[in-house]
């Protein structure tokens, strides 16, 4: 007897994904509720559960077909060990590592068992996986299993693709190669969005500086008892998260958007963090920032960050989202003109911390200082409310006590 596994409801509005991983391979037992495919939406990897207890049986797509909500994906078989056909379409494409795997004997194939994202890693860092012990489940490869491998032999050289070296030139120069690699579902997602954003908002970017003393010197001086007391350390994310609501509460224009021919302002301010994914950049929201203390704050943004890494954020943690923070100097960034995540209005640029001459009472002084930007669709926000917003940040983050006194 078999059951069909079907893929779940996704979300609102999300009404597709791409098989992105098969997690369970024929033959393999499988535990009522155990995950035997992860899929990719536009915004998040969802792992689909088995219906029943039993053996993994017909796999009808494979990896990379995009099925609908509740499209049939695979069945599982009831009793003893199933027979293992070949996932759909094997049979006209060319050979894969799957169909020469060894026996179970002989030990996990660790290349056909590997995700899109541990995948990456491997080409970006030049390994070959099958030297490489994995950690996860049946042995699979973990992206820190890679990372490992990478810090354990830095000087390894890039990957090879899977085409045929061409011979190198006359001059003794090395073969020069290519690797097309299909986007995933989230990086398409991701500029389209952009790409709308760019072609509909009238968008201008507005820069200041912010000198950071006072906001180091807070850390410095309270880290340790915050984090006793609330289990979480304290960063920068908090100040400039209840900065920008002190801001956003004085330009509510800025907590807008348009729609259609109105404007809709919102009496409540759901932050949106983008914090770095697998697949890309993605932007969890922070609900009802205005009510949060730092520490709710802290570990909200903490939460998203493990999460993010860990694949498991899911829609409604993405879902809506009234203004958002991107924090490029986690990367370095010194300076950058961030797009709006539409359908919001504007959107806050953090930047690196660099020591830099500045004239302070007429002396010139060393500071931490770190620029901001502010990206903004000028059909709703003025410049003037824009400076304004950037100011008020400043200020709140030059003097924090201002955060205190709503001021």
């Amino acid at each position: 007897m078999s059951t069909e596994v079907k893929v779940p409801t996704l979300g609102e509005s999300v009404t597709e994904a791409t098989i992105g991983e098969w997690l369970k391979q024929p033959g393999e037992a499988v535990a009522l509720d155990e995950p035997i495919a992860s899929l990719e939406t536009d915004k998040v990897a969802v792992e689909v559960p088995s219906p029943v207890a039993g053996v993994m049986g017909q796999q009808v797509v494979a990896v990379g077909d995009t099925v609908n909500v509740g499209a049939v994906i695979a069945t599982i078989e009831a009793g003893g060990a199933a027979a293992s056909p070949a996932p759909a379409k094997a049979e006209a494409a060319a050979p894969t590592p799957a169909a020469t795997a060894p026996a179970a004997s002989e030990g996990v194939d660790t290349v056909t068992t590997m995700s899109p994202a541990v995948r990456r890693l491997v080409l970006e860092h030049g390994l070959d996986p099958t030297k490489i012990k994995g950690s996860g489940k049946d042995g699979r490869l973990t992206k820190e299993d890679v990372l490992a491998a990478a810090n354990a032999a830095p000087e390894a050289a890039p990957a090879s693709a899977p085409a045929p070296a061409a011979a190198p030139a006359a001059s003794g120069a090395p073969a020069r190669q290519e690797e097309r690699v299909k986007m995933t579902r989230l990086r398409q997602t991701i500029a389209k969005r952009l790409k709308a954003a760019q072609d509909t908002a009238a968008m201008l970017t507005t820069f200041n500086d912010v000198d950071m003393s006072a906001v180091i010197e807070a850390r410095a001086r309270y880290k340790d008892l915050f984090e006793k007391k609330h289990g979480v350390r304290l960063g920068f994310m908090g100040f400039f998260t209840k900065a920008a609501c002190l801001a956003l509460k004085d330009i509510p224009a800025v907590n807008g958007r348009i729609d259609g021919d109105e404007i809709v302002y919102n009496n409540y301010m759901d932050i949106s963090v983008a914090v770095s994914g697998p697949s890309g950049l993605v932007v969890p929201v922070i609900r009802n920032a205005e009510t949060l203390s730092f520490a709710d704050i802290e570990k909200t943004i903490g939460d998203f960050g493990k999460r993010a890494k860990e694949g498991t954020l899911t829609m409604d943690d993405m879902a809506g989202g009234t203004f958002t923070i991107s924090n490029g100097g986690v990367f370095g960034s010194l300076m950058s003109t961030p797009i709006i995540n539409p359908p919001q209005s504007a959107v806050l640029g953090l930047h690196r911390i660099d020591e830099r001459p500045v004239v302070v009472n007429g002396e010139i002084v060393v500071r931490p200082m770190m620029y901001l930007a502010l990206s903004y669709d000028h059909r709703l926000i003025d410049g003037r409310e824009a400076v304004t917003f950037l100011k008020t940040i400043k200020e709140a983050i030059e003097d924090p006590t201002r955060l205190l006194i709503d001021l």
